[in-house]
Formats: structure tokens, sequence, C-alpha cells
């Protein structure tokens, strides 16, 4: 599975790094619905949608991690977006899915890959967006942090916020928030071998 192009960090050559962002970024894009708000990933990313179903909660954990599910024999973690966010979790619904998205991990030079299922209110459709119609990321007034954002995807007149997936699925960050001294591979799943 391929990974969304990360965007150039804010304050360098702004014109050329939009025209690489352009030319680099996949076109097509899954998007869902989470809190009223349209929001999208790379298509690549996407492995899978699943209907919401039984979750095993991890006891200690934070309030975004839902808890894992068991996907073909693989134990997979659930990332509640909306909680992920800083906002509250999100309510189940007869809509509600999991997306199973590939996130890679680059730590100590050796790339690993990842599945997480994360937590959406409903899917809605993939979408072909140019690169010509991404903007960048707005640099105040998001909901979210703004280095979760790979860009604004204009269509039909309206934004659709595209995920830069590996940044709100960073599996450092989230090890480094459950406060476990696990390596960050392993901090999602610990608890549940025991």
């Amino acid at each position: 599975m391929g990974q969304i192009v990360q965007a150039q960090p804010n304050g360098q050559a702004g014109g050329n790094a939009l025209a690489l962002r352009a030319n680099e970024s996949p076109s097509q894009y899954l998007t869902f619905s989470l809190g009223g708000e349209m929001f999208a990933v790379g298509i690549l990313n996407v492995k899978e949608i699943i209907e919401y179903g039984h979750l095993t909660e991890i006891p200690m954990m934070p309030a975004f991690i839902r808890g894992v599910i068991n996907l073909r024999g693989s134990v997979v973690p659930v990332i509640d977006l909306s909680a992920r966010f800083g906002g509250k979790t999100t309510e189940v619904s007869r809509r509600t899915c999991i997306v199973i998205v590939e996130v890679s991990d680059d730590a100590g030079g050796e790339v690993s890959r990842h599945d997480i299922g994360i937590m959406v209110d409903a899917v809605s459709e993939v979408l072909d967006i140019p690169g010509s119609e991404i903007e960048p990321p707005p640099t105040f007034g998001a909901k979210i942090r703004a280095d979760f954002i790979f860009g604004m995807g204009k269509v039909s007149g309206k934004f659709v916020i595209i995920l830069n997936i590996s940044k709100v699925l960073s599996v450092d960050e989230i090890a480094q928030l459950t406060g476990t001294e696990a390596s960050a591979s392993d901090a999602l799943v610990a608890n549940t071998v025991q």
C-alpha cells in the first residue's frame, strides 16, 4: 500500500512546495464524515472498510483508543478520530464503521507497517481530487492540529479536509500519549497479550 505524501513544512518555497504536492499527491481519496465535517484519506492508505462491531477495550488507555478488534487473526487497534482530534468520543450509530488503514513507521531506519482502525461516523465515497484543487492547510482556525492536515481539497465549491494520516496515527506519538514504556510498535497492543 502507498503512503500519503507529507506536506512540505510551512515557510519553505511556498509556490514550489505546492507545485510539488500537486504532482505527488494521490488523486483518489476516501471521504468520510466525522462530527459533521467531511474528511478524506488517500485511497492508497486504505486496506478495507468494516462494519462497526465488538471491540475489546484496553484498560488505562487514552480516550481516543477505543480498543482492539480481531481482524482475521491479527490484533488491530481502533482509534476514535473525533476523540483523537480533541473532541468528544464518537456515538455509535447504524452508519458508524471502521476504516482499516496501513501506516508506515520508520523507527531506527527500518520501515515497518501497521494496520490501525479509525472509527468514523459514516463513509461517503471515493473522490478524484486533482493536486491543483488542493490548497495548503490553514495555519489557524481549524478544529484539529495543523500538522494533522495534508491539505484542503476543493470539491463542488466545498472544502474536504485531507488528513496527513501518518501524523494523525503516528505510532511514536500514540505510544508517548499512552505513557507506557513499551516500544512504539508494541504500545498499542501490549495489554492485549496479557
